[in-house]
Parts: structure tokens; C-alpha cells; sequence
């Protein structure tokens, strides 16, 4: 009976709306919809056919849940379909409606399909195809153009429509399960079927995929302890970062050879991942369309509400409104977890690509672009181009919603809307404009910023040099300016971003106060409905309209990036060919150049200045050359112009063979000694072993805690310059290439060794049949050579045997010195007696521990609450108060606002209003007033505070971590310090302060929120206590895995920043020994650990978004519910007025989406504050005792008196100590040398002095005034030093000598000339002559020479030199010392050499063994001793 009652009611119902649904369907949309029917019955039938006669009937079992779908949902649609057409038959005029009938007719016909096709065949295989899926997504946009019926649509028709979308919902679930990961046909899974991991995900049922479940483990470990990376979640397949990269490289180069001039970077993208972005595209727009069903169901919900009607129809809306609201909470998350794994592929493949190319390049092809600007494409430049995949889709997805939210707003208030629009229309050029001044601002600030980034690359890399110097606060200084220049770009971008904030923030409110004022003017009532629901419209405008300032200069940014990249990428890449024709170069030979002129530079106006000039030469096999020159000559030139390193412009340069390189300055990677010597190659332990002997390295290994395991720091900072050359030759030597190019390989170690390293390496077994090729200016390896190869300003000046080079070539070269050379016999016995006393040599381990480098440290549990407090302090709390208070007083302006509107609505709804129109706008005008004086408020006091912040914490950074001990960068790899300066500093530059605003304005939204509903709904305040401890518990879960995820996002990210640095200075070395295959290897490694890491965390903050809009949508049924209880008036308590009813629920339909957008703003600020928390750690590092009990006065030192009292310095309290309670006494104006077998201690005896490492124990004293009494940086720069590592940074040559500007240009000149350099200084263009990063325009010997000249122009009592005539060949190295000894007379001089022939002439030498004094006296004196050991060193030399 109660069933034949509910039938006619319904029966009755729909014959009421009979007559308007007659002028809902007009014939367009009414043949619309009914070819979207018959298009989807013939898909259906057609799909059934060819599966049927493909795979015939299916006999595969299904679950209970794809019964329902296939079973269920068509059953019960054919049903209400069948119930629709038999009404309206029977309630139809045959004149004029009839033609309705074909709409449920071709519905029910589409149903009955579906369930046929489910019967007879493989139903999973027809509704799983891609083509239907796709099909029913495009039939809910057919659905969307009809949003606007939806308000007159009765209830049987809303039901049919929901059927239609939830089996369209189900199909593409049921797809996803059966394919969970993979989306583009073009990615093949990588990672075996029995991967534990990957198993386990897999086996995940449909529900886990949907709602992020999989996660879970990771949270509850996240929550419980310290996660680590085995912890995180695998990698799908298709997100491996070797195939993007592949993906990427291959349309990148089929973008080269299509357009050759100018390939894009953007249209190679677009090749990999265009129709996998397009097809998210299609559920943006139904993501889009979906969000205005719930302002379009509260308008019938409002309507119902204010006629108070007792029906059920009330509740049937409300709960509409929140699965709706679920809908699209699911809707959203899907989209965000497909478009955030398409943003890491790319990703992935964009740095990968990048680095590649950093491998590929040559030096001459990648010199028009700096270091600093190159780690820039990689920290900075990446991320914005990622960045493209949201902006894109915003650029088309944010008018569309402003286009139908304009459109419905039509349909409440006709064309008083066009006044709204108007303003909106209006500020579209301003926005243009101001976008262009974005756009150039961004520009200049990103060159700065990689000018700013090189700068600093400098200064870490020299941190040692800059110290003893005094120089470091200088540097610090200049690096400051270059950073105040950036941020004056920087300021202007922010506060043009403060006025697009303004402009659009207000939009909304002076929207809404153009449209009902006009509504009103025009004659029209206010009704609740027409209010509150363009109230929910205008809230739908908010976030589009607000994004799009963002959105454009995210798409700015992202094309400014891309055009970088691009420009990086067209270099020409370095020739992989190891091998040579036999038609091009006979077999005989190894090396064939003809008249080859180089240059260091692809720019075209530098190429007349030739720095290899028409040389000619041929090397047969297996021949021992020698290259010889005065320094400058372009020894190191040619051997990089024979590497392809340089641009050959003229002539041909082949190579027979294989080739392995050393380099001048040895290139040391961080790992492990092992992994230095093996570099990628398999590990042969005969030829290992053999390979240290003949290095010498055998027992510097020994010693080393570990062996060859043993760790070695960033750039080998624990190992003394003599092991860090031997190590480089030995992997050289392990490699078995077929060519050997050495650049001064035997310059940093002793004589001693390097007889050694000659006969047992150069022309011992392992090598007497390759082909090497050696600069040098070892007399010893010079007489050894079977051909030698004499170089004078880039060309060639003589070739043949050593025997036959004429005199007149180096009238100082002479084979019978005594002192650098040993003959055949000796150097046998000297063999001898290394081999015999190995285990008692003079050589300490190292200077700092073998496991040397920290590992990066990382917090644990929440950023502290200091972390915010810092940050506010650098914002200044002034300002800080200032924001807070302009946010909320904002927002209480905008729900004034809007309260006013209620109060406006009740009074004219009930028709006794006193006041007039106009009164009721004056109101609203001056609530619209108020909030965009306070919206401009916030938005530039945010612009302020953030820039101020930046400045700040940048100065900070800077002055903590110059005034950082030398010990502190020697354990820090200057990778992991310079990402706090990159990527760190940017994140406090930019995103911080975007996503605190974010915050900000949830936070005062969401309070907003609370206040009007618990004021209007005094029950909502009993589901605010459940509510908030849902909240408290889904936000702690989350939060203490998201730290722990970002930190670990952190510590995973500076291995690719170190490994990154470390290729660029290495990359020669790494195409000499065609390696790259190996590093990027390497590289790709530490990129999917960043990538799970950041998958992980995506996932994470997924599950939480998920279940946060659920719980919003679990409060927008109960306000919605309640207040239809409200209204049928059976509850004792009261719900307000219909306006405030309205206002309660237009106010909680935007909650689910605010929910969600507060903790994820909130989550990401806590993110973005490991940022300021691991800038905070290198504020707190140790700092060198800068101050000092005693202040200089006049010209100290006088005399140049140094002793040492007992002097013990250890650099690591768990090692031997460096130095060990030595004692000595250096007369002013003598001049001493320090002489010791590689790694005795000779340099820590500088470092004491310089006070570098602080002393354990004893005094030093200078002219009677303890050392450590003084202030670092004045005691420093009363001392001058040359450095046994050259330093030029870029800039002037003026700047590099005399950056003080102390001397007059004379005297700069006047000692360029006593240094032999000034001829190569006139040719580079004078003192303004510009030097280029790390003093690349100079050979490493020329770059000696600047360094003592920059010494000499000191003009200090002490002079230190630090094995300074190392790189220089010996004529030059003869007249150097002529200079020091007139120029220097009276200056104290302590020079560490490891020629004998250098300090015969001084005044005193000092001799070290395992940092302990052994001997001292005059050379002279000591010489004619026998039994000393001195002596003992000269007699083996001869």
C-alpha cells in the first residue's frame, strides 16, 4: 500500500513539472542529449560485437562490486528509465510534447544495452576500454552545459542523471584497478614483477588506490619513529627516472633534427607528456563543472527553505549536496595525484637531462655559460619549468570556471551581473602590464641570482685561501652587494605581486557589491536564494580569481626557464669517438695534429685570439713525450685541445685509441678510495695492488683508517696535495687506456716519490708500452722521454729527442743537475731502499680523518616552535603584528559584509524594511571600503615582511658562516652549503612567503566560518568538539610523517646538488675517460631517492587531503540537514531567519575545500620551514675566535721574528697530531725552508701560524706578541702567503691583486714585471683585463706567478710560501727566486718546497717528519754533515 502511495505522489509530482519541463528542454539541448544516448548505445553494441568475436562469452568470476556496477546500476537505470517513459506517454500533449518521449525512450534503449552487453560477453573488457571511459567522461561535460536546468529538474530526472554519473565513475575505477600504474603506453614497467614493494602495492584493493591507503604503513612509522629512505614507498614503474630521461632526450633530439637553429625545449616536452596531460585535462573540466553542482543545489535547497514545504524533497537535496560535495573531494585528489606524478617524471627527466649535458659538453662549448649559472638550471630553473604543468591547465581551467560561474550568475540576477564583469574586464591590462614588469624584473633577478650563487660557489670552494688572506670579509661583502642588487629586482617583483593581490582579492567583494546594487537599482527584489547562491558563486570566483596573477607568473617564470634551458641545451656536445678511421691516421700513430689553431671560446669575437696556434705533431705508438715551456706557454692547452676540450677552428686533431687524463689540479670525488682509483671500471686486484705500488700509494693506504675504504671528503680535503696527485695518476694508470695525457703530475710530491712514481708508473711495466704524453718541468722525467715537445706562446718551437735539442731552446736545462735528477744506478738503489723501508716512511695518514665529511644532519620531530619565532624575528615584529591584524580585521570586514546582506534579505523578505536602498548600499560600500584598504594592507606589509626576511636571512648566513672555522667546510661538502644558498634561500626568497599568506587567509577564513555557523546554528557547536578531535588526530598522523618526509626530501636532495658541483669541476675528466655513462648512473641514483622521497610525501599529503574534504563534506550534509529539520519547525530550537539559514549554508558548502586547503597550507608552511631550520643549523655553527685581547698598533711585525714554544695541533682530537710539540725559532729577515716527505706536517706548520686549526698546546710567537692574543683577521692580513692551490676569483685582474686598492698601479706593474707575468698581462688586456671563474683565462703556473705578486704587493714582514714554484718550469722558478731574495731582503721568508734545489741557497731549512722537528740548520752546513739527514736526502738524488 505504501509503496502504490509513493508511486502516485511521485506520478502526481512529475505531472506537475510536466508543463515546465516542456520549456526546460529546448530543441538544441534537447537533440544534444539525445545523440549523447545514441552515440553511447552504438559504442556499447559495437564494443560487445568485437569482444564477443574476439574472445566469445566470459567465464571470468566477479566480485560483488563489479556485479553492482554491471548489474546494479544498469538495472535500476533501466527502471527509472522505463518509470519516466510511461509517464510522460501518459501525460504527454501528442502536439506539442511528444518529441519528449525519445529522451527517456534512447535512455532506456542505452540501459538495456549496457545490460546486455554485461550478460553476454566480457563486460570488464567492453566498459574497461580506454574509448567508453573516455566516452562517459564527456558525457557528464554534455551534462555540465545544462547546469542551469538543474534548478526546475524533478526529482526522478536528478536521480537518472546521478545513476548516469556513478556508473560512469565505476567503469573508470574498475580500469584503474585492473591498471593501477600504468598510464602512459609509452612507459614499460621497470622494476620486476617480484619486487617485494612493488607487489605489495599492487595487490592494494581498488579502495587502498582510491583513498591513498597504501600509505598508512609509512604514516605509522612516520608517528612512531625516525623514518628512513628504506622506509618510504617504491617507485611505480613508469616513474623511473632513467626512462624519462630517455623519454625526454629522445624528442629533444628529434626537435635538433627538425629545427637544427632552434630546437624547444617546450615542444619536446610536449612530445613526452602532451597526451597524457591532455587526457587530465578532460577530468580538470569535469573536476571543474562538477564544483558549481553544490551552489546550484543550494539554490533549490534555499528555495525549498524559504517555501516550507514539509516534503521529503528537502532531504533528498541536502544529502545531494553532500555526496556532492564527496564527489568531488574524491574528483579532486585523483586529479592531484596524476598531475603531481606527471610533475616528477618530468622532473626527473629535465635534470637528468641537464646533467647529461653538463657530461657531454666540452669547456670551449659550455664557456658562455658560468658554474653559478648552470647549478641555477638546476636548483631553480627545473623547478618552474615543472611548475608549467599546473600553470597550463590553470591558464584555460580558471576562465572556464570564471565563464560559467559569470553565466549562472546571469540566470539569478540577469544582466546586472555586467557590472561585476566590467571591473573584471578592467583590470585585465593592468594585470597584462603589470605581468611584462614581473616578467623583466624575474629576468634580471635571475641572472643576478645566478651571479650571487657562482659568487658564492667561489668563496666556499677558496674558503682557505680567502682566509689566509684576511680576505673573507671582504669577499663576504661583495657577495652582499651583489645580493642587495638581486633583491632590489626581487622587491619589485613582490610588490607587483602585492598589487595583483589586491587587485583581485577585492574583486569578489566589489563584485558583489556592483551586482546587487545594480540588481536593486534596476527594480528587483532580494530574495535569500538569488543572494546566498550568487554569494557561493561569488566564492567559486575567489580562487580563480586570486590564482591568476600566480598562474601567470608561474607561466612567466616557467617560459623565462624554459628559454634558458633550451639555450644551455643547444650546445654542441663533446665527440664520443674513441677511435679513428685507418684511412684518416695511420696505425703507427697515436696522435695526429695538423696545423690545429684553438681557442678557449665559441664566441665569435674571441676567435682571434688563439690560444693553440697552427701546431703540427704526430706521437707514434707507444712513445714516452715530454712537453716543456716556460709557464704560459699552452702546455695545458694542448693537451685539452687534444681532449676536444677546446674549439679547433682551424686544421684536424685525431686520436688513436682509448685516453685517460690527469689534470693539472687533481679532481677528487667524494667517496672512497677504491671508488676514486675504479672510477666505474670492475675490480682487478692484481692490477689493483699494482697500481698503488707503482703510485706509491700503498702505504699512505695503509695508514688510513679503513685502507682503501676509507672515505674522502668533498674535493679530497683530507688528503695532502702530493695524494691527491698520486691518487689521480693511479686511476689513470688502473684505467689500461691506450693514451695517457698527464699535466704536471709530478710537481706535488717530493723528489723522492716522484724518482718512484717515473720509474715504477711512467716507464715501469705497466705503462712502458702506452703512449704517454706529459707536461712537466721534472728534469728527471724530461731525460726519460723519448721525444719531447717544446711550447712558446701557443705554437710548437721544437719536437725530436732530448738528445738533440739544441741549448739555446733553455739555456737553464741541464742534464747533469745533480739535485733533480738521479742516474739509472742510483735510482735503483733508491728503489731499494723505498721498497725495504716502506714501513718506516715518513708520511702521516692525512691531516684530517679518513672519515672526515659529517653526514648531513637532519631534526627530528616537529619544527620547533623557535624555527617560527627566528623567522618572524627576521621579518621584524612590527610588521608581523601588522599582517596578523589586517588579515583578521579582513576577514571581519568580509563577513560583515555578508551578515549585512542576510539582514538586508530578512528585512525586505518580510516587507518591513525602514530604510531605503541606498541606505542598505551605503553599508555594503563602506564594508567593501574598509576590506580593500585592509586586503592592500596585508598584501604589501606581506611583500614587505617577506623581503625583509630574505635580506636578513641571507647576511646572517653569510657572516656565521665566514667567521666558521676552516675545519667546518673541510668536514662540509660545499655542495650541501651551497644548497642552503640555492634552493634553501630561494624557498625563503619566495614560496615561504606565498605559502604563509595562504596560511594566513585560510586560517582567518575558516574562523570566519566557524563564528557565523555557530552563531546562526547554535547545534553546530556540538559537532565542533567530535569534529575538532577528528581534526587534531588526521592532522598529528600526518604532520610527523610530513616532517619526517620533508626532511628526508632535504637530506636527499643535496647528494644531487654535491654530485652536480662535483661534475662540472670534473667533467674534462669524466669525457677523457668516456665515464659519463657511469656518472649519470651515479646521478640517477641519488634522483630516485629524491623522487621516492618526494612521492612519499605526495602521497602523504594525498591521504590527508582525501580525508580532511571528507570530514568538510560530512559538515556541509549536517548543516544542510539541520536546517531542513529547522524548517518543517519540529525542533524545539531555533535556526534563525531564512537569510541567516542562507549565509550558514553558503558558507558551509566552501568549507570542504577550505578544510583542506588550511591544512595543506599549513603542512606545506611546516614543510617550507625546514628551509629557515636548516638555514638556522649553519647559523649555529662554531665560530673562530675573531676578537683578541690585544690590538695592533703601527706596522707589526717589524722584525719578522716567529717562534714556536712546544707547539702541539691536532686537526681531529681522535688523530696523531699534525704537529707535535715542535719548537723553533725563525730570525727576522731569514729565509727558511720546510722540507718533508709528502704529508709530514709542512703545511700544518702554516696553518698554526695563520691560525687555521688552533693550537692544542704551546705558543707562537711573532716579534713577542702571542699570536693567539691578537684578532684573526688583523693578524692575517699583517702576513702574506702564496697558497699552495692558486686562487683567482672572477672579476678584474686589479680586483684579483689589489682588491683593497692599497697600491698605485705603478707599483702593480712594477711587481708584475719582477714576477715575470707582466707580458701576459698586457696581452689579457691590462688590469681591467677580466678574469674568468677560477682564473680559467691563466695557466695554473701563471696563476702562481699573480698569487706572489699579489704577495709581494703586500709588502709584509713574513712572507709564506706554499710550494709556489710547483707548476713552473725551472728557468722560471730560478729567476723567481732571484726576484724573492732582492725584493724580499729583510722579510722573513718560510718557503715549503719539494725541490732540494729551492733551498740550498737559504738561510736555514727545517726537516719533518709525522709533524715532528727532526732535523734543522743551514742547507750548507748540513750538506757537508754526513750523518744528517738532509744530507741523506741529497746523496739519494744523486
Amino acid at each position: 500500500m505504501d509503496i502504490i502511495t509513493l508511486t502516485n505522489s511521485t506520478l502526481l509530482y512529475m505531472d506537475s513539472n510536466l508543463e515546465r519541463l516542456s520549456d526546460i528542454y529546448p530543441s538544441f539541448e534537447l537533440f544534444l542529449r539525445l545523440g549523447a544516448n545514441v552515440v553511447t548505445l552504438l559504442l556499447v553494441l559495437i564494443l560487445t560485437v568485437t569482444v564477443m568475436r574476439r574472445n566469445g562469452r566470459c567465464n571470468t568470476r566477479k566480485s560483488y562490486i563489479e556485479k553492482s556496477v554491471l548489474y546494479v546500476i544498469p538495472a535500476l537505470g533501466a527502471c527509472l528509465s522505463c518509470v519516466d517513459l510511461v509517464v510522460l506517454v501518459m501525460r504527454t500533449n501528442p502536439k506539442r510534447d511528444f518529441i519528449l518521449c525519445f529522451l527517456p525512450l534512447s535512455r532506456l534503449a542505452m540501459w538495456i544495452s549496457v545490460m546486455l552487453s554485461s550478460i553476454l560477453s566480457c563486460a570488464c573488457c567492453v566498459f574497461s576500454s580506454k574509448i567508453i571511459c573516455f566516452w562517459w567522461i564527456f558525457r557528464f561535460l554534455t551534462e555540465a552545459l545544462h547546469l542551469n536546468m538543474i534548478f526546475t529538474l524533478p526529482t526522478l530526472e536528478i536521480c537518472l542523471i546521478m545513476l548516469d554519473i556513478a556508473f560512469g565513475i565505476s567503469i573508470n575505477v574498475l580500469r584503474i584497478k585492473q591498471e593501477p600504474f600504468k598510464i602512459s603506453s609509452l612507459e614499460d614497467p621497470l622494476i620486476e614483477e617480484g619486487d617485494d614493494d612493488q607487489r605489495h602495492i599492487r595487490s592494494s584493493s581498488w579502495w587502498d588506490l582510491f583513498t591513498f591507503g597504501y600509505i598508512s604503513l609509512v604514516m605509522k612509522h612516520g608517528s612512531t619513529k625516525q623514518l628512513e629512505f628504506k622506509d618510504l614507498l617504491p617507485l611505480p614503474p613508469d616513474m623511473d627516472p632513467c626512462t624519462s630521461c630517455e623519454n625526454l632526450l629522445r624528442c629533444w633530439q628529434l626537435q635538433e633534427c627538425n629545427y637544427s637553429s632552434n630546437p624547444s625545449l617546450f615542444w619536446s616536452i610536449s612530445g613526452v607528456y602532451g597526451w597524457p596531460y591532455l587526457r587530465l585535462g578532460l577530468l580538470k573540466v569535469f573536476n571543474d563543472c562538477i564544483g558549481f553542482a553544490g551552489p546550484l543545489l543550494l539554490n533549490r535547497l534555499i528555495k525549498y527553505l524559504q517555501k516550507g514545504s514539509e516534503s521529503s524533497v528537502g532531504y533528498t537535496l541536502a544529502i545531494s549536496l553532500g555526496l556532492t560535495s564527496i564527489f568531488k573531494s574524491f574528483l579532486d585528489t585523483q586529479y592531484t595525484f596524476r598531475l603531481s606524478k606527471l610533475k616528477l617524471k618530468l622532473r626527473s627527466s629535465i635534470m637528468s637531462v641537464i646533467y647529461r649535458k653538463c657530461l657531454w659538453v666540452s669547456t670551449a662549448n659550455r664557456s658562455g655559460f658560468s658554474e653559478g649559472e648552470i647549478q641555477t638550471f638546476m636548483s631553480v630553473d627545473a623547478d618552474r619549468i615543472v611548475n608549467l604543468c599546473n600553470s597550463l591547465h590553470d591558464m584555460w581551467s580558471l576562465p572556464l570556471q570564471i565563464g560559467i560561474a559569470l553565466y549562472l550568475l546571469y540566470t539569478q540576477v540577469k544582466f546586472a551581473f555586467l557590472s561585476g564583469l566590467a571591473i573584471t574586464i578592467l583590470l585585465i591590462p593592468v594585470n597584462k602590464w603589470i605581468s611584462m614588469l614581473i616578467a623583466s624584473a624575474t629576468e634580471k633577478m635571475m641572472k643576478l641570482k645566478d651571479e650571487r650563487i657562482r659568487k658564492t660557489g667561489e668563496l666556499l670552494t677558496n674558503i682557505r685561501t680567502l682566509k689566509m688572506y684576511g680576505w673573507d670579509n671582504w669577499f663576504a661583502n661583495w657577495l652582499k652587494e651583489t645580493r642587495a642588487t638581486e633583491v632590489t629586482h626581487l622587491a619589485t617583483r613582490k610588490y607587483l605581486d602585492a598589487w595583483c593581490v589586491f587587485f583581485w582579492a577585492t574583486t569578489p567583494t566589489l563584485f558583489s557589491l556592483c551586482t546587487f546594487g545594480l540588481y536593486a537599482l534596476m527594480g528587483h527584489q532580494l530574495d535569500a536564494a538569488t543572494v546566498f547562491t550568487c554569494l557561493a558563486l561569488f566564492n567559486s570566483l575567489i580562487s580563480p580569481l586570486n590564482s591568476f596573477p600566480w598562474v601567470i607568473n608561474g607561466l612567466i617564470d616557467a617560459f623565462i626557464s624554459t628559454r634558458r634551458v633550451s639555450k644551455f641545451l643547444r650546445c654542441s656536445e663533446h665527440s664520443r669517438d674513441s677511435s679513428i678511421d685507418s684511412c684518416f691516421i695511420s696505425e703507427d700513430l697515436a696522435v695526429f695534429v695538423e696545423d690545429a689553431s684553438c681557442i678557449w671560446s665559441r664566441d665569435v669575437e674571441e676567435e682571434h685570439n688563439l690560444i693553440i696556434k697552427q701546431v703540427s705533431l704526430r706521437v707514434p705508438k707507444g712513445t714516452f713525450v715530454a712537453i716543456i715551456g716556460e709557464v704560459g706557454s699552452g702546455k695545458t692547452s694542448l693537451l685539452n685541445s687534444l681532449l676536444g676540450e677546446m674549439q679547433c677552428v682551424d686544421g684536424s686533431i685525431l686520436l688513436n685509441g682509448s685516453v685517460a687524463y690527469v689534470p693539472q689540479v687533481p679532481w677528487i670525488l667524494s667517496g672512497t678510495v677504491r671508488d676514486n682509483i675504479l672510477f666505474g671500471k670492475t675490480f682487478d686486484s692484481k692490477r689493483y695492488l699494482d697500481t698503488l705500488s707503482a703510485c706509491a700509494l700503498d702505504v699512505d693506504i695503509s695508514l688510513m683508517v679503513g685502507g682503501d675504504m676509507a672515505f674522502i671528503g668533498d674535493k679530497g680535503v683530507n688528503l695532502s696535495g702530493g695524494q691527491r696527485a698520486r691518487l689521480a695518476l693511479a686511476r689513470a694508470i688502473y684505467h689500461d687506456s691506450d693514451m695517457y695525457l698527464l699535466d704536471d703530475v709530478l710537481s706535488a710530491v717530493d723528489s723522492q716519490v716522484g724518482s718512484w712514481i717515473l720509474q715504477r708508473a711512467l716507464v715501469g711495466p705497466l705503462l712502458n708500452k702506452k703512449t704517454r704524453i706529459m707536461c712537466t718541468h721534472n728534469i728527471q722525467a724530461i731525460s726519460s722521454a723519448d721525444m719531447v715537445v717544446v711550447m712558446e706562446k701557443g705554437k710548437v718551437k721544437w719536437s725530436g729527442a732530448v738528445t738533440d735539442m739544441p741549448k739555446s731552446i733553455s739555456p737553464t736545462f741541464s742534464l747533469s743537475n745533480e739535485f733533480d735528477m738521479s742516474s739509472s744506478k742510483s735510482l735503483t738503489k733508491r728503489q731499494e731502499s723505498l721498497s725495504v723501508n716502506k714501513d718506516d716512511e715518513a708520511d702521516e695518514v692525512s691531516e684530517l680523518a679518513a672519515d672526515i665529511v659529517k653526514v648531513e644532519e637532519r631534526k627530528e620531530g616537529r619544527v620547533e616552535v623557535t624555527v617560527y619565532r627566528n623567522y618572524a624575528v627576521f621579518c621584524g615584529w612590527f610588521i608581523t603584528i601588522v599582517i596578523l591584524l589586517s588579515a583578521v580585521l579582513m576577514q571581519a570586514s568580509r563577513n560583515g559584509n555578508d551578515l549585512w546582506l542576510s539582514y538586508w534579505v530578512d528585512k525586505t523578505g518580510r516587507g518591513v524594511t525602514h530604510y531605503s536602498t541606498s541606505f542598505y548600499l551605503m553599508i555594503l560600500s563602506i564594508f567593501c571600503i574598509i576590506n580593500s584598504i585592509l586586503t592592500l594592507v596585508r598584501a604589501f606589509s606581506f611583500a614587505y615582511g617577506g623581503l625583509t626576511a630574505a635580506v636578513r636571512v641571507h647576511s646572517e648566513l653569510i657572516c656565521k658562516l665566514i667567521n666558521a672555522p676552516t675545519q667546518f667546510f673541510d668536514q662540509t661538502p660545499s655542495g650541501r652549503i651551497l644548497n642552503r644558498f640555492s634552493s634553501d634561500l630561494y624557498t625563503i626568497d619566495d614560496s615561504l612567503p606565498f605559502i604563509l599568506n595562504i596560511l594566513l587567509a585560510n586560517f582567518v577564513g575558516l574562523l570566519g566560518i566557524v563564528l557565523v555557523l555557530s552563531y546562526v546554528q547554535v547545534l553546530f557547536l556540538l559537532l565542533l568538539l567530535p569534529f575538532w578531535y577528528i581534526y587534531s588526530k588526521l592532522q598529528f598522523f600526518y604532520r610527523s610523517t610530513s616532517r619526517e618526509l620533508r626532511r628526508l626530501d632535504s637530506v636527499s636532495r643535496s647528494p644531487i646538488y654535491a654530485s652536480f658541483t662535483e661534475t662540472l669541476d670534473g667533467s674534462s675528466t669524466i669525457r677523457a675517460f668516456k665515464s659519463e655513462d657511469h656518472f649519470v648512473a651515479r646521478f640517477i641514483g641519488h634522483l630516485t631517492l629524491y623522487q621516492r622521497t618526494s612521492y612519499s610525501e605526495i602521497i602523504a599529503s594525498l591521504w590527508l587531503s582525501l580525508r580532511l574534504q571528507l570530514l568538510g563534506a560530512m559538515i556541509v550534509l549536517f548543516v544542510a540537514v539541520m536546517a531542513v529539520i529547522g524548517s518543517q519547525g519540529n525542533f524545539p530550537i531555533s535556526f534563525g531567519t531564512p537569510g541567516l539559514v542562507g549565509l550558514a549554508l553558503s558558507y558551509a558548502a566552501p568549507l570542504v575545500s577550505l578544510l583542506g586547503s588550511f591544512l595543506t597550507s599549513f603542512t606545506e608552511t611546516e614543510k617550507e620551514m625546514v628551509s629557515v631550520e636548516r638555514v638556522l643549523q649553519y647559523m649555529d655553527v662554531p665560530q673562530e675566535e675573531v676578537s683578541g685581547r690585544q690590538s695592533l698598533t703601527g706596522k707589526w711585525p717589524v722584525q719578522g721574528l716567529v717562534e714556536f714554544h712546544n707547539v702541539t695541533m691536532r686537526y681531529i682530537s681522535t688523530l696523531p697530531p699534525a704537529l707535535n710539540n715542535i719548537s723553533f725559532t725563525i730570525q727576522g729577515g731569514t729565509h727558511v725552508g720546510v722540507i718533508g716527505r709528502t704529508g709530514a706536517g709542512k703545511s700544518s706548520i702554516l696553518n698554526a701560524l695563520f691560525r687555521l686549526t688552533p693550537v692544542c698546546n704551546g705558543d707562537i710567537i711573532v716579534d713577542g706578541v702571542n699570536i693567539n692574543h691578537l684578532p684573526v683577521r688583523e693578524l692575517r692580513s699583517r702576513l702574506a702567503v702564496v697558497p699552495q692551490s692558486p686562487f683567482l676569483c672572477h672579476g678584474s685582474l686589479r680586483d684579483n691583486l689589489d682588491p683593497l686598492g692599497l697600491s698605485e698601479d705603478w707599483r702593480i706593474w712594477e711587481i708584475l714585471e719582477k714576477c715575470k707575468i707582466k707580458a701576459e698581462v698586457e696581452t689579457a688586456g691590462g688590469l681591467d683585463s677580466n678574469v674568468k671563474e677560477s682564473g680559467c683565462s691563466f695557466s695554473v703556473g701563471q696563476r702562481q706567478l699573480l698569487c706572489l705578486a699579489r704577495a709581494l704587493l703586500k709588502s709584509s714582514k713574513i712572507l709564506c710560501l706554499d710550494e709556489c714554484t710547483a707548476n713552473i718550469d725551472v728557468h722560471t722558478a730560478s729567476l723567481l727566486q732571484n726576484t724573492i731574495s732582492s725584493e724580499c731582503n729583510g722579510v722573513t721568508v718560510i718557503t715549503i718546497a719539494h725541490r732540494i734545489s729551492t733551498v740550498l741557497d737559504l738561510d736555514s731549512i727545517l726537516i719533518l717528519d709525522r709533524g715532528i722537528l727532526v732535523e734543522q740548520g743551514e742547507p750548507q752546513r748540513l750538506l757537508q754533515d754526513d750523518s744528517s739527514i738532509f744530507s741523506s736526502f741529497v746523496s739519494a738524488l744523486k
